[in-house]
């Protein structure tokens, strides 16, 4: 299989790496000293055409594939995670379920306007107790006169209460089934709520440690009230949905953490040769040196990593375990260059103006989003015949 890109895969780096360098590295400590989501970067995203980079033209879309959506999210993650997050979520978690599972009718209203960049869509499926254990799920949803009546809360819900969200897909208990040994199995369904709905609110932000442009909300329904037309795919399949929708958004997650790798070691690599003590610079030492071949080694390991999930999906071949691979090892790049990059810069690697600091607040958090270490160990495990 070769990770060898095309002329076209190559513009599109090429586009997007300029557009990163130009426009959203510049404005990047400005925006998270705000903590505050730069819409007109977010338009300019959309006029480019990456939110709809995997979607078909007849959907407003690029006729792209996915292989695309990761390129593009790679680059921009070099030098601004939120933004990169932003376009990952919006697209994998925001779009990508109702393209998939929706209705042509749903499709039509949702899949162009979302594509355009002018509105964004949510998943919400994190709870207190629920996320990578869904069974624990405690959001509910039941029919009552042709409607849907949601109640619950989720939490850690991104791009969920921005000024241009208007959708979120959530998953809700739909019934409950008693099992002969007295177990309970909850059925889990996805539905789409559009922005604003009555009862519907995005508690306030999230006071982050990092990714502090992204929009991250708790979400409480409070007897929302939406059409039964609204549910998305097959009642009672939505435990099965999310867990695609995750192995999918996997990939792209991961590219992210190798455009933050990345990022940190061409910081890295430009301050070890211009930054000089004693005479000469500090690239000139060994133990830098052998520092930043470390990074350099994590981040080619991390690409062929997600590569290798991306094209596998493209071309309608297994790809659980290898996006699990991929997600674990980008975000152990990441966060392991971010660490060297930092030792690197010494004192100015504190600094938050400096895009270094920046990555080391950022990264940790892609250890832990869609699905933990310990859970990507877990699925490779199972992948490998392991049960316990």
């Amino acid at each position: 299989m070769s990770h060898e890109l095309t002329e076209e895969n190559q513009k599109l780096q090429a586009m997007v790496r300029d557009f990163a360098d130009t426009v959203v590295a510049p404005a990047a400590y400005e925006y998270d000293t705000k903590r505050a989501l730069p819409y007109g970067i977010i338009a300019e995203m959309g006029e480019m055409g990456l939110f709809g980079l995997p979607f078909p033209k007849r959907y407003g879309g690029q006729g792209r594939d996915y292989f695309a959506l990761c390129l593009a999210v790679e680059q921009l993650a070099r030098v601004d995670q939120s933004i990169a997050v932003t376009l990952e979520a919006g697209v994998g978690l925001g779009i990508m379920p109702v393209y998939r599972r929706g209705t042509e009718d749903q499709k039509q209203e949702w899949v162009p306007r979302l594509a355009s960049g002018s509105a964004l869509a949510a998943f919400g499926l994190t709870e207190a107790d629920a996320g990578s254990d869904a069974a624990g799920t405690r959001t509910t949803a039941a029919l009552e006169g042709g409607e849907w009546v949601i109640n619950g809360t989720k939490q850690f819900i991104t791009n969920s209460g921005s000024e241009i969200t208007r959708l979120v897909t959530v998953t809700a208990v739909t019934g409950v089934e008693t099992r002969p040994d007295g177990s309970v199995k909850k059925e889990l369904t996805a539905i789409l709520v559009p922005t604003p709905t009555a009862g519907f609110t995005a508690l306030p932000a999230y006071d982050k440690v990092g990714w502090h442009t992204s929009d991250t909300h708790p979400l409480v329904f409070d007897n929302v009230r939406v059409p039964e037309a609204n549910l998305l795919g097959e009642r009672g399949r939505g435990f099965a949905n999310f867990v695609q929708t995750l192995d999918e958004g996997r990939i792209a997650f991961a590219a992210l953490c190798t455009g933050a790798a990345q990022g940190c070691l061409e910081e890295s690599i430009r301050y070890a040769n211009s930054r000089n003590v004693f005479g000469r610079s500090i690239g000139s030492n060994q133990h830098i040196a052998f520092k930043i071949a470390r990074m350099q080694a994590r981040v080619h390991t991390a690409r062929l990593a997600w590569q290798d999930a991306a094209l596998k999906m493209v071309n309608g071949q297994p790809f659980k375990m290898e996006a699990s691979i991929a997600k674990m090892v980008g975000s152990e790049a990441a966060m392991d260059n971010a660490r060297d990059a930092t030792q690197i810069f010494g004192g100015y690697g504190f600094m938050n103006e400096n895009p270094v600091a920046r990555h080391y607040r950022d990264s940790k958090v892609l250890e832990l989003g869609e699905g933990t270490t310990e859970v990507q160990l877990m699925v490779i495990s199972r992948a490998l015949g392991f049960t316990g």
